[in-house]
């Protein structure tokens, strides 16, 4: 990077900050530092949803799937609007009527402490586990362009995230939400702007999304059922809506955004926002990388956008022929889009066909190039399964766009790797000390007391998500990675929270039956089948209803005692 994008970088990041913490000014106490005083309005609140979704992983690995596997990816949100629309009537009224810091809090209402206790755990394990995830992007920014470890910049971006969300809370990530989503929305337009601006003159705009749509790049929808498949419609909608439930409705780092607000209407304003915006910003994303894969078929790009991978099998005895492979199948698809985007210009039907099959024949070779690369890597003592996924779009960012606008785009990646990593930590912090500290350790402690734990919370999770963002780089495309994560334990949550919503006859014992069934029902899945992970929370919540109804019914009233109130 130059100076000029250097100057964006780092003035866009301070004044987010600053910002945030400007608009935090006040939070001394547990319900400012946690709720924000149950004061936010319905756009700050819909922003940081939005934002708290859209971490550097949304960026950084989105774009390069589309770039290798086309739009698919799309369908992964067609059942958002639909849980939605569910959370708006059912979760979010009975949350805001009972008063409660957390969701767990309401299970302890409904059914008993150690249910709360278990759904906390489950949370925290889960949620632990995707804030490393999320805080490893950055560190994939700075080696590419800088050549710095990972763990510098892994440790350099936590103690930023750690610094604002520490002295600030809720409010604080709230309001730096808000900035940080003004940047990347700049920066999503300017990238593809640039995109399309780069590619050749003879090459128009229609002929680029023409081209894409023939490599298969613009299959944003698949109507196949394939229990296998990660990507179709069919498991977008149904395991889809299933996981975005149990994402908006049982995971903190969600509710607690919604419990912020002024009122009912407020909340639900800032979810319907999502419901209509989320699906149009994604699909914009997976088209910047779309375009991305249309620029490099008039540019050679790297046979591997990892350099340092590349650089590591230059030298082996098979590398120059793959090498040659790749360059002579490069040319050739160059070669037969060019005849293709002439055959289409003419109406030439027949002509049209053959450009055809020679461009996907001649991708098909490159893709060959490509794989086989990446043996190299592993038989150079690379990772196993290598991919170069999550460096596609950050190489052509460096390489191709011009001063400014590189220091433009890394500041979006940066904003959302510090909206969505704060937002969560922030969370961890607020389950750890309504959940378990205050409840199990220390109660009637003072309110400075539990400002000041949540505080110390806020910290642990922050160093721990630092700590285990070294091990994330070895789970492959990142987007993927941090959803999987999280289908491991959502379905047993949504199981206990459709218990407590819409089965009154089911008590403690049978709820917490049922969760340990449908999280090693879950685990068994994911170890011993290929069943795709999006019908993991299809799978864990229908195990943990299925549980407790049997439980219920063979012992009717092992546990007819409604649950205590928790402490406040």
């Amino acid at each position: 990077m130059r100076t000029l994008d250097w100057i964006v970088l780092v003035t866009s990041l301070v004044s987010i900050v600053a910002y945030g913490l400007y608009r935090s000014r006040g939070s001394n106490t547990v319900d400012r530092y946690l709720l924000a005083g149950r004061s936010m309005p319905w756009y700050a609140m819909a922003l940081s949803i939005m934002a708290t979704q859209a971490s550097a992983i949304t960026f950084i690995s989105t774009t390069g799937q589309s770039y290798v596997d086309g739009m698919r990816f799309v369908q992964f949100y067609f059942g958002l609007p639909i849980a939605m629309v569910v959370i708006c009537a059912t979760v979010v009224p009975i949350f805001h009527n009972a008063k409660v810091y957390t969701a767990y809090e309401y299970l302890e209402n409904r059914f008993d402490a150690k249910t709360r206790a278990l759904a906390s755990i489950i949370f925290l394990c889960q949620r632990g586990l995707s804030a490393g995830l999320t805080i490893y992007a950055p560190a994939l920014v700075l080696s590419v362009i800088l050549g710095w470890p990972e763990r510098m910049t892994t440790s350099l971006m936590g103690a930023v995230v750690i610094t604002y969300t520490v002295l600030g809370g809720i409010k604080a990530v709230t309001w730096s939400d808000v900035q940080q989503m003004g940047v990347i929305f700049v920066g999503l337009i300017a990238a593809l702007v640039t995109t399309i601006v780069l590619l050749p003159h003879s090459v128009s705009f229609g002929d680029a999304v023409f081209l894409a749509g023939a490599a298969g790049r613009l299959n944003a929808v698949t109507t196949h059922f394939d229990w296998n498949d990660r990507f179709n419609m069919w498991s977008g909608l149904i395991g889809g809506t299933f996981l975005f439930l149990s994402y908006f409705g049982c995971d903190q780092s969600q509710v607690q955004r919604y419990l912020t607000g002024k009122s009912i209407a407020q909340s639900r304003l800032s979810l319907l926002f999502n419901a209509v915006a989320k699906i149009p910003m994604q699909f914009f994303i997976l088209f910047i990388g779309a375009m991305v894969f249309v620029f490099h078929i008039f540019v050679q790009p790297p046979m591997l956008f990892q350099h340092a991978e590349l650089a590591r099998i230059e030298h082996s005895e098979q590398y120059p022929s793959v090498a040659a492979e790749y360059a002579r199948a490069f040319e050739q698809r160059r070669a037969a889009a060019l005849l293709l985007v002439e055959a289409h210009h003419d109406g030439d039907s027949a002509a049209e066909a053959r450009a055809r099959a020679d461009y996907r024949g001649a991708q098909k070779q490159l893709d060959g190039a490509r794989t086989q690369a990446s043996k190299l890597v592993e038989q150079a003592g690379g990772e196993k399964g290598f991919t170069d996924t999550n460096y596609i779009f950050l190489s052509f960012v460096t390489r191709f766009l011009p001063v400014g606008l590189v220091g433009l785009v890394i500041a979006v990646i940066f904003a959302a790797t510090m909206s969505a990593s704060s937002g969560e930590i922030n969370s961890l912090a607020t389950v750890t000390i309504v959940d378990i500290y205050k409840r199990h350790f220390r109660r009637g402690a003072s309110d400075h007391h539990y400002v000041t734990a949540s505080r110390w919370a806020t910290l642990f999770w922050g160093v721990y998500a630092v700590m285990f963002a070294g091990w994330a780089g070895r789970l492959g495309a990142l987007i993927v990675a941090v959803n999987k994560v999280g289908s491991l334990f959502y379905g047993s949550l949504l199981g206990c929270f459709v218990l407590a919503l819409a089965f009154r006859r089911v008590r403690g014992t049978a709820a917490f039956a049922g969760m340990l069934a449908g999280e090693s029902a879950i685990l068994a899945t994911s170890w011993f089948t290929d069943v795709s992970w999006l019908w993991y929370n299809v799978i864990g919540c229908a195990v943990v209803v299925g549980v407790a109804l049997a439980v219920t019914s063979l012992s009717p009233t092992a546990s007819a005692t409604p649950g205590t109130q928790p402490a406040r």
